[in-house]
Order: C-alpha cells, then structure tokens, then sequence
C-alpha cells in the first residue's frame, strides 16, 4: 500500500514538476534616457480619495457591490462626502488588507485535510 502512494506521489510531483516549470524570464538593457524618465505613475501619485474611487470604478468591484445590495453609484457619493482623515484610514485599510490570503479558517482546513489525507494513506 505505501509502495503504490508513493509512486503515484512521485509521478504527481515529476508531472508538477514538468508541467510547472517552463516559465521564461525575458531582460534586456535599456536606455539611459528610458531609465531616467520619469513615468505616468511616478509622475502622477492618486491623492487617498482617488485611489479609493479608482478602485471603486473597476467592474470586479461594482460587481460586488451589486452582490451585496450596494448601488457603486452611493458608494461614489458616500466616498465623496468622506473627510480626509476618514479616507486616508481607509487607503491605510486597502493597503494593509491581504489579498488573496487565507484567513484562519482556511488554513485550519489545510491542515486538516492533510492530516486526514496522511492518516488514510499511512494507516494500516
């Protein structure tokens, strides 16, 4: 029994391993005067309110704010009528929030379910 997991682990992972591995970097030099100059971003930082109506222009989070019962056109006018301490609190937020992160919860299912994947495959 563990002869055959450990087979079929070493062939997920050669798999993995093939699969997941042909990513290509590409650099190059590049001017004195590209390097210099300054770009769009640099050139113009978001004040906190923009920052925080650019984000609330992006269709992923009009989407849901829709879900959640919220019209993105009030959540525009509730931002605008913000003060500033309130605003820079809430870029302070955006900044700091995990994206994409697991929060407790998930990692408790991780672990988990590999205690249960390790406990059915090595038990006898």
């Amino acid at each position: 029994m563990t002869s055959k997991m450990k087979r079929m682990t070493c062939r997920a992972l050669v798999v993995s391993l093939l699969a997941l591995s042909f990513q290509t970097a590409n650099a190059g030099m590049i001017g004195a005067d590209q390097a210099s100059a300054p770009t769009q971003s640099q050139s113009q930082t978001p004040t906190p309110r923009g920052l925080v109506l650019s984000v609330l222009d992006r269709a992923e989070t009009a989407a849901q704010l829709q879900a959640q019962g919220i019209d993105p056109a009030e959540a525009r006018a509730r931002v605008a009528t913000m003060t500033d301490q309130e605003v820079q609190q809430l870029t302070q937020d955006m900044h700091t929030a995990p994206a994409g992160a697991l929060s407790s919860g998930g990692w408790l299912a991780v672990v988990i379910i590999a205690g249960l994947v390790w406990y059915f495959a090595f038990r006898k």
